[in-house]
């Protein structure tokens, strides 16, 4: 694992800590409530930690962004689900950084918390501001957030792998002035993804799936390329992406599907990973349509056919869970049907519960992928559940991310002092 240093290598008995981390939950479109807890629930050991040792803690979130305005809410209701879990109450003040959340900083008392408001309220904290400005770290000193926060705390500890990705203030600008550690669940995924990129258990399977495939195509040729993945099952929409460049027709509905969502660009990498990795790459023997209310599955010989190809058949799904069976290492992204519908949740009900049955060590994550394993089998079956979603495929990648390479500075820069 990169050389950073964890909350066990501090004192923070009576210091004001800050506190990053990703609660960015799924919400519901018309009540506004959460609907998932799943990141809240793992923000959990950290926050206790940290709160053990009595000292004043000072969290930061995001909830939406502009990509997902419709999610962009105060958040009041995470504070309630972190109190809940904690057993004890964490303050809400929906002021990210002003005069309102200055006063609330100074004034904490060992043992307290409190969470500010949304990050994304803040120019300098949305995907459009990172994408047009472009900062460095040292830059980001002036920001409103790091300008108004710094001189009210002590130390600052990074528990956000998921927004790992993002070169914003919150994420990588506190390192260059602030004692620095990453939470337990930080460091926890970064190991879990090691495990799975730098020394797993042969044979390594990667999973496939959804309709999410720029995740898919964002890793494949990497993990082919440096062993990391021995095999891919691929199904969802990247499974229907590679049996069209092997030279299979669909049928008009599927393509059209396909070409409307402009995800026929996918197809010239995929006839390039066929080429190189034909061996390595195993594709769907069969789909499920639905006819007449009735689920129906047909041979790719037999394709082209005008339906919407919604699952896995038969012959697939027993394939792969012959492949999953003998794994030393499993990693997924993604389900492998329209899992919502009672007609076609057979191919990831099967495929999850052959995950969870195997011997291998498996890793998932993905907001969809953990929502359909939820679904289907128990998660204390998988040995790893990443909250990470772009930050996960973007390291399984090998590629940088801003906020692992702040991690590492601030650990250098400490061996200095």
């Amino acid at each position: 694992m990169a050389k950073i240093r964890t909350i066990d290598e501090f004192d923070y008995s009576g210091k004001t800590v800050l506190l990053r981390v990703d609660i960015n939950s799924p919400i519901d479109p018309v009540t506004k409530k959460i609907v998932n807890e799943n990141r809240i629930k793992a923000s959990i050991p950290t926050i206790k930690d940290i709160l053990a040792q009595q000292a004043k803690l000072v969290i930061i979130a995001h909830q939406g962004d502009t990509l997902d305005y419709q999610n962009l809410i105060p958040m009041s209701e995470h504070a309630e689900k972190l109190s809940k879990y904690l057993g004890i109450n964490i303050e809400y003040i929906d002021d990210v950084a002003g005069p309102a959340a200055q006063m609330k900083v100074e004034g904490l008392q060992p043992g307290e918390a409190v969470l500010l408001g949304n990050l994304r309220y803040l120019c300098e904290e949305i995907s459009t501001f990172e994408n047009a400005v472009k900062l460095k770290p040292e830059e980001m000193l002036d920001t409103y957030l790091v300008r108004n926060l710094a001189p009210l705390v002590d130390c600052y500890v990074n528990d956000a792998f998921a927004a790992a990705h993002r070169n914003a203030p919150s994420m990588v600008a506190f390192q260059e002035i602030l004692p620095t550690a990453g939470g337990r669940q930080f460091v926890e995924e970064i190991n879990a993804l090691t495990m799975v990129m730098e020394k797993p258990d042969k044979p390594s399977i990667f999973v496939l799936g959804g309709a999410k495939i720029s995740d898919a195509f964002g890793m494949m040729k990497q993990v082919l390329e440096n062993g990391t993945a021995d095999k891919i099952l691929t199904s969802g929409i990247t499974g229907e992406i590679m049996l069209i460049a092997q030279g299979k027709r669909l049928g008009e509905k599927t393509e059209k599907f396909i070409k409307d969502r402009e995800l026929d660009h996918f197809i010239q990498p995929a006839i390039e990973l066929l080429r190189d990795y034909s061996d390595k790459i195993i594709l769907p023997k069969d789909l499920a349509y639905e006819q007449d209310g009735v689920r129906r599955e047909l041979n790719i010989e037999e394709l082209p056919q005008d339906e919407m190809f919604m699952d896995i058949g038969e012959k697939t799904i027993n394939n792969f869970e012959a492949i999953i069976a003998d794994a030393g290492t499993i990693f997924v992204n993604g389900p492998a049907g329209v899992y919502e519908n009672k007609l076609f949740e057979e191919g990831t009900k099967r495929v999850w519960n052959a995950i969870a049955e195997s011997k291998g060590y498996s890793v998932i994550g993905g907001g969809d992928t953990v929502s359909a394993a939820t679904r289907f089998i128990d998660l204390k079956k998988i040995n790893y559940v990443c909250t990470a979603g772009g930050a996960m495929v973007r390291f399984l990648t090998g590629k940088s991310l801003p906020l692992v390479d702040a991690m590492k500075k601030a650990y250098e820069k400490s061996l200095g002092e």
